[in-house]
């Protein structure tokens, strides 16, 4: 008998047996693979396997061997299913996740590594080697902090809604930084109750003071702003850019405006240093009374929350310590650090106006208002140095109890100092960390009080853009108008 006689042969009395064992077909001697009803392989088994699965139901399946053989129907019936099933189906009762499972188990994964990450860095304070040469763990946060507020928002320049993942890594990020906060407590005496009855004294732990008032503000003055943004959602202005282009749903009336946007940007004062900025356009009669208004009230608001935002940054500031390395740099004479002109103005003056002054001094930009703030500043803490150590090294805040029965000099120039100091940073709401600012948040250590300066800091930097661009869609919209009416008169 030839070689093909003898496999047939072979193969028939193979069936015969498995038809007296049951009426069950077994599975060749060779690596064998279940598909779906598209033909994909699923998962291999090979012949062991496969015989030791199917024995178990060959009691309540009987496949048909009239026909010619269907896997997918095959598959269908040895599983226990009345049709062929599903891809996904198929891969859940042969313990196999489907792909989206392992796409979001991957998506979890990539997000928790990337927390470790920044965490890590957090600990080994930015000093990867693990050295110890790292800055300390205020400095660490407080920078953090900083850059996570320039990766969500440095390139926004427009009103518009934020994208929903820089939102969600905004919040994600700022709870996971603002979450050391929870741990800052402070100790105070309180009374615990025994099951006896017996009342015993213990120390009870609650927030730190400065946390617990400034911290909830501050979350809710964040909430706030991004709802300002997304109240933009449909507004009635667009931004071109260069004058050229526009990014929006510019109709094809509003496009013959698109070169007046570069006269816009000549009068927009605010934009003669920053040319790459886009440029809000208005429609041709300008913004309607209702977007009008609405701009105003947001405007209005987003000006208060920058005034609360300075108002908490410029406390914590003050209550963070003097570095040494600041005071050991400071003039000898305040009067050298003012110059002769202001000197004789803040001593000589009867009643002393620091706007008054401020006018007649030329500060034609804010790198001169900077540099003039930096000047009083140090003359104000030579002042408060020289006052203290005559009434015995006294600290500052007890020697201001005492101004009103001595009427010291260097009390008198410290105090008209720092109104000369606050009337500079109220005219020049935009000004840079003064040169005492930036070492105290430099040497400070105190992580509650770098959480808290750092998150209003970039609360007040966010507040004061909004305005700025609400100010120039305003601009733009009164430039609008007042040239609809030249043209009609």
């Amino acid at each position: 008998m030839d070689r093909d006689s003898s496999s047939s042969v072979s193969a028939s009395d193979g069936s015969s047996e498995a038809g007296e064992r049951g009426g069950c077909c077994s599975s060749p001697p060779s690596t064998r693979s279940l598909v779906d009803t598209a033909g994909n392989n699923l998962i291999s088994r090979t012949a062991s396997d496969a015989s030791t699965s199917l024995s178990d139901r060959c009691s309540s399946v009987d496949v048909d061997h009239s026909g010619p053989f269907q896997p997918a129907a095959a598959v269908a019936k040895l599983i226990g299913r009345s049709s062929p099933p599903s891809a996904a189906a198929s891969l859940r009762r042969l313990s196999i996740k489907p792909r989206a499972d392992v796409l979001d188990r991957r998506s979890t994964e990539d997000e928790m590594e990337l927390v470790k990450e920044r965490f890590s860095k957090l600990l080994l304070g930015e000093d990867m080697s693990g050295g110890g040469k790292g800055v300390c763990t205020a400095v660490a946060i407080s920078n953090a902090i900083t850059n996570l507020y320039a990766t969500v928002f440095g390139s926004c320049h427009k009103l518009e809604p934020l994208p929903a993942g820089k939102k969600a890594m905004w919040t994600r990020e700022m709870d996971c930084l603002l979450s050391v906060c929870d741990y800052i407590v402070q100790f105070y005496p309180s009374t615990q109750t025994l099951p006896d009855g017996t009342k015993v004294e213990v120390m009870a732990t609650r927030p730190r003071s400065d946390i617990y008032i400034n911290l909830p503000a501050l979350e809710k003055l964040d909430a706030m702003l991004i709802d300002i943004l997304d109240s933009f959602q449909k507004a009635e202005f667009w931004y071109a850019d260069a004058g050229t282009r526009s990014f929006g749903s510019v109709t094809s009336s509003s496009s013959s405006r698109m070169s007046c946007s570069s006269s816009f940007r000549r009068s927009a004062h605010r934009n003669d240093d920053k040319w790459w900025l886009p440029v809000p356009c208005v429609p041709d009669a300008g913004l309607t009374d209702k977007a009008r208004k609405d701009l105003q009230q947001r405007r209005d608001c987003a000006n208060q929350i920058h005034k609360a935002a300075v108002s908490i940054n410029s406390g914590v500031l003050g209550d963070m310590e003097v570095p040494e390395s600041f005071m050991a740099v400071l003039p000898k004479s305040g009067r050298a650090s003012v110059g002769d002109s202001v000197y004789r103005v803040m001593l000589g003056a009867d009643k002393f106006s620091p706007e008054f002054l401020l006018d007649t001094l030329d500060i034609s930009s804010e790198h001169d208002a900077l540099a003039m703030a930096d000047r009083v500043e140090a003359a104000m803490y030579v002042w408060r140095r020289k006052a203290s150590g005559s009434h015995g090294k006294l600290p500052w805040s007890k020697v201001k109890e005492l101004a009103a029965d001595d009427d010291d000099k260097n009390v008198t120039l410290a105090n008209r100092a720092e109104s000369l100091l606050l009337c500079i940073k109220h005219r020049f709401p935009g000004l840079s960390q003064t040169t005492l600012d930036t070492s105290k948040i430099q040497f400070n250590k105190d992580v509650g009080q770098a959480i808290l300066e750092s998150y209003s800091r970039v609360l007040e930097s966010l507040a004061f853009n909004i305005v700025s661009w609400i100010d120039d869609v305003l601009f733009v919209d009164r430039s609008i108008r007042k040239l609809s009416d030249n043209l009609k008169s």
